[in-house]
């Protein structure tokens, strides 16, 4: 059995795992959001000494924009899967597809991966981030202390999927360019992409709004009483 090799710090000091960690509220100090500077509590809400930027202890009404960002992406899923999300033409046909439906045409036409794709970056990846926020924000809301690990890392896999969101956004524009060139064809844009890049944008906002150390407050303030 080979060797445990103890973690070490950029400084080479070895760190112990089961040291207690001490936080940046116990420790009384704040972080600059912008240029990373450290400051004593005291001036929380106060300009940075170092860049300028307004210092916050924790993000400025991060539950309540988190709500709006996700309430508004919550009501435009509905069209951005009802309406219709491009048109393709010949000069004998044309035909026109929601999210779904294109998924089922490209499976029946024999184009798995293709459909397989666009159905993870249409309907699983926005449900799953819009699941796991509403969950976040809920949990975060009432000061939950369940699982704050297990949920920390549900956030960043949230922020992690999110660039890749757009992937059928991106497709129908390519597919809008190139068969444009071709007489004979014709991709047109419909309602329904212009709702699903909204609700991915709004997610994306609703991601950057919420403080995930919000979720470890409650755990802290639980450890001091104890």
């Amino acid at each position: 059995m080979p060797p445990v090799v103890p973690a070490v710090t950029p400084h080479g000091t070895a760190v112990d795992d089961h040291a207690p960690v001490r936080t940046a509220a116990e420790a009384g100090v704040v972080e600059c959001m912008h240029c990373g500077a450290v400051h004593p509590a005291a001036v929380a809400e106060t300009a940075c000494g170092r860049c300028g930027a307004q210092v916050h202890a924790r993000k400025v009404a991060s539950i309540e924009r988190t709500w709006a960002f996700l309430i508004a992406a919550l009501i435009l899923y509905i069209p951005a899967n009802l309406l219709p999300i491009m048109t393709t033409g010949t000069l004998l046909s044309s035909q026109t597809n929601t999210i779904m439906s294109g998924v089922v045409y490209l499976w029946l036409d024999g184009s798995y991966f293709v459909a397989a794709v666009v159905f993870i970056a249409s309907i699983v990846v926005p449900v799953f981030k819009l699941a796991v926020l509403t969950m976040l924000v809920i949990t975060t809301q009432r000061r939950s202390t369940w699982r704050p690990y297990e949920r920390t890392r549900l956030y960043r896999m949230v922020e992690a999927v999110g660039r890749w969101s757009m992937v059928d956004i991106f497709v129908v524009a390519l597919l809008a360019s190139l068969v444009r060139l071709d007489a004979l064809a014709m991709v047109t844009p419909e309602p329904g992409a212009l709702a699903f890049g909204a609700v991915v944008v709004l997610t994306m906002f609703a991601s950057l709004s919420f403080d995930p150390r919000l979720i470890w407050d409650p755990v802290d303030t639980h450890d001091t009483t104890d």
